[in-house]
């Protein structure tokens, strides 16, 4: 069974690449690219949130039963 750390990985990774790339791609190669850049910030809060998000996911806090635990 894959540990829920690696899935986190996974899933941050392929978010991450989903968004970063295409908005990259519009930036450099658009004229409007450019005004996309006033939204990069908010996108990497939303980045930053769901890397948050999926550490909390993946190692839960010790008082929070795991599937580890037999339950």
């Amino acid at each position: 069974m894959i540990s829920r750390p690696a899935i986190a990985v996974v899933i941050g990774l392929l978010v991450a690449l989903a968004v970063i790339a295409p908005l990259a791609w519009l930036i450099n190669t658009r004229d409007w690219g450019v005004a996309l850049m006033l939204l990069v910030p908010f996108i990497v809060y939303g980045l930053i949130r769901l890397a948050r998000a999926l550490a909390h996911w993946a190692n839960p806090p010790p008082d929070m039963p795991s599937r580890d635990d037999g339950f």
